[in-house]
């Protein structure tokens, strides 16, 4: 078996029915395994299933809120039913609110909170006894840029991924005795429904990524691809609690 194959493996990718979910969704499929996307969209969930299918990967959808800790549980309990196992969880699904830090009422900060930071937690969570079982499990967490630099308009979103990234090292820590492996990629600018929200709501935001991009672009979801591969697979058996970041050189300019 290659080192990269995950033929027969199982994964759960949250917010996999678009951008860089669904980058690395395919990637995973085209590696041999089965996925399971969450998400709240039910069209989008349904055609992203379709896209897996024709890549030849069994797939399937789960409808949920993630926000609550109920649907977070009831996605690991959708992935078994429908595959009998999980061995990957990728906590993809997250949200931000543009505002400055003023502005943020309390409901604003606890809505990206939960979906970004609780969810991948509670997921973890919920899924830790199944991987325990088989001996193996690999967890891959969505950060940011927002891990390490900071932006006046995303206060919730920055402290979110902040702690994603905390998270990740010591969930790696308390695992790794049973053969979890768990990792964070941190995205730079990614051509996303997300970021052309952004583009759009701050000004001369297209122009500043170029300009401290060494690779010159915004990047794709299927940039993500091999990352998410490469974490899910043996390949990385011995590297855990490291944040990654998959951004085109952005963060290495000071």
């Amino acid at each position: 078996m290659s080192a990269f194959d995950l033929t027969g493996r199982v994964a759960i990718v949250t917010g996999g029915n678009g951008g860089i979910g669904l980058g690395m969704a395919r990637g995973l499929a085209r590696a041999g395994a089965g996925v399971l996307i969450a998400g709240r969209d039910a069209k989008k969930n349904e055609a992203a299933v379709k896209e897996l299918a024709g890549l030849g990967a069994k797939a399937a959808s789960a409808v949920a809120d993630l926000a609550f800790d109920a649907g977070c549980r009831a996605v690991v309990k959708e992935a078994l039913a429908r595959f009998g196992r999980l061995d990957i969880l990728v906590n993809n699904a997250g949200i931000n609110i543009r505002k400055r830090p003023e502005a943020y009422s309390a409901a604003d900060w606890h809505q990206v909170l939960d979906t970004n930071l609780t969810s991948a937690f509670t997921l973890s969570q919920a899924a830790y006894p199944e991987m325990k079982r088989a001996g193996r499990g690999k967890i891959i967490n969505t950060g940011s840029m927002m891990s390490i630099f900071g932006a006046s308009f995303a206060a919730p979103y920055a402290a979110s991924k902040g702690g994603i990234v905390q998270l990740t090292k010591a969930l790696a820590t308390a695992w790794a005795p049973d053969n979890i492996q768990v990792n964070a990629i941190l995205p730079g600018w990614i051509d996303t429904a997300l970021t052309r929200s952004a583009r759009q709501q701050v000004e001369g935001l297209h122009e500043r990524v170029l300009a401290r991009t060494p690779a010159g672009r915004w990047g794709e979801p299927d940039d993500f691809a091999g990352i998410a591969v490469f974490l899910a697979s043996p390949a990385s058996d011995f590297v855990t609690g490291a944040a990654i970041p998959v951004d085109g050189g952005f963060s290495s300019q000071g």
